[in-house]
């Protein structure tokens, strides 16, 4: 199967300019391809961008064990929707991605339900380092440190300490001082109102936590990714980060704050917690000039039944994917940040951070992972247009302004018309180890 993309303006890895571009099969042929090239379908895309399918490094599909929230076929069609083309998926369902032989369980459920790409960490426990060290189909290992219960949570520095010493694939963590976080808890039992749980899952947490898990990777020069930063503080911590620790922040991060409880209630409950409109410029600065180099979700989907439970019971999560790109494609229209920044952060970068072959760039060779998206399409968000089985967003009643309007994956067009194909099925990821 060929399929001729014409005059589409492409972000390429070093410019962005009007090409043609030609894909075979599952891969890029060529960018401007001879005018008599031969294809099977040819798609104008005169007045669209065409970007490298974003890549988002940290999602809950809740598969197995959760799948009243999510699956992996629901998440990965509201991925297709949302131009995300590649994601990474947690260990923490029932039972937990602890071992190699679950690892290999999760990807055999994958290759029959995924319409898109996928992945899936390994999960570190306290007495499970010789698993971490025999996984090779991975991205790497995923460590709690806080924010976790039963055997995923590695809080112990004698256990921490042997992780990053013994294995070889890089980390990454979810940090938010498990201590902190117990004391603030204490302090604060009995209120049920919501915005308490940012203080309970306070500033403080996140940057002992992170500090520490820096100190750790500079310390045993083992490559680490900080999930989700949260705080001014943090970003502060990442200008002096050293060669082996690079760094992500979310959609509710950037865009969400304290000021939004009263309108959102526990919908924008996470952990870590929304913090402060201080907290959202830090984390834009460090955006822009590097410190942080990826966005990705944390999407983690709960019913609204569940949702709606009177604080602490509400658990803490939201979905994302499939407004994830959006969003950041209206910042691109109000100036936030340039169209580029965004392929960098959403593409580029975490296909270099996670080691993917022939994944997050425009190239001749690379991997037909491409999202086509109209700037100027202005688009509500509803929670009846979900693709996620939750059925909901935080941003429901929000128009954006620009959007996906066809996804391709390894070569198939997976959305288009505003529609999923869900007979598509993507890939496994492939790993480039050193």
């Amino acid at each position: 199967m060929r399929t001729l993309i014409r005059n589409a303006t492409c972000v390429l890895p070093h410019k962005t300019r009007q090409a043609d571009l030609l894909i075979e099969g599952t891969r890029i042929l060529a960018i401007d391809p001879p005018r008599t090239a031969a294809a099977d379908e040819t798609v104008d895309a005169t007045g669209l961008h065409l970007i490298p399918g974003a890549i988002d490094d940290q999602v809950h599909f809740r598969d197995p064990g959760l799948t009243h929230k999510e699956d992996l076929h629901t998440g990965s069609v509201a991925c297709a929707k949302g131009g995300i083309t590649t994601f990474l998926e947690m260990p923490n369902t029932k039972p937990t991605t602890t071992s190699v032989e679950r690892l290999h369980e999760k990807l055999e459920i994958a290759a029959g339900k995924c319409v898109v790409n996928y992945g899936f960490y390994i999960g570190a426990t306290p007495s499970n380092v010789d698993e971490l060290k025999a996984a090779r189909r991975t991205p790497g290992i995923k460590i709690f440190i806080g924010s976790s219960t039963g055997d995923l949570l590695v809080d112990a520095q004698e256990a921490l300490e042997r992780i990053f010493a013994e294995t070889t694939l890089p980390i990454c963590a979810h940090c938010e001082d498990e201590a902190t976080v117990r004391a603030n808890a204490a302090k604060f039992a009995g209120i049920e109102d919501v915005a308490i749980h940012s203080q309970i899952r306070d500033h403080e947490a996140a940057v002992i936590a992170t500090r520490r898990s820096m100190d750790l990777a500079n310390r045993h020069k083992h490559r680490f990714h900080v999930l989700h930063v949260s705080t001014a503080q943090e970003a502060e911590l990442l200008r002096n980060r050293g060669e082996y620790v690079t760094a992500e922040a979310c959609p509710h991060h950037l865009f969400f704050n304290v000021d939004d409880y009263p309108r959102l209630g526990s919908l924008i409950q996470m952990n870590p917690s929304i913090k402060t409109a201080a907290d959202n410029a830090a984390l834009w600065e460090a955006l822009r000039d590097g410190r942080i180099e990826v966005i990705a979700t944390d999407h983690a989907p709960h019913t609204l039944d569940e949702k709606r439970q009177p604080y602490p019971k509400s658990p803490s999560g939201l979905p994302a994917v499939e407004n994830s790109l959006p969003l950041m494609l209206n910042s691109v229209n109000a100036g936030r940040c340039t169209l580029e920044e965004v392929v960098r952060w959403m593409c580029a970068n975490p296909a270099r951070i996670w080691n993917m072959a022939r994944k997050g760039a425009i190239v001749e060779g690379n991997d037909a992972d491409l999202v086509l998206v109209d700037l100027q399409r202005q688009q509500t968000i509803r929670n009846e247009d979900q693709l996620t089985k939750s059925g909901w967003s935080p941003w429901h009643g929000e128009t954006l302004t620009g959007w996906p309007v066809r996804t391709w994956v390894m070569g198939q067009t997976v959305f288009a018309e505003g529609r999923v194909d869900r007979t598509v099925r993507g890939s496994e990821v492939e790993y480039v180890r050193g």
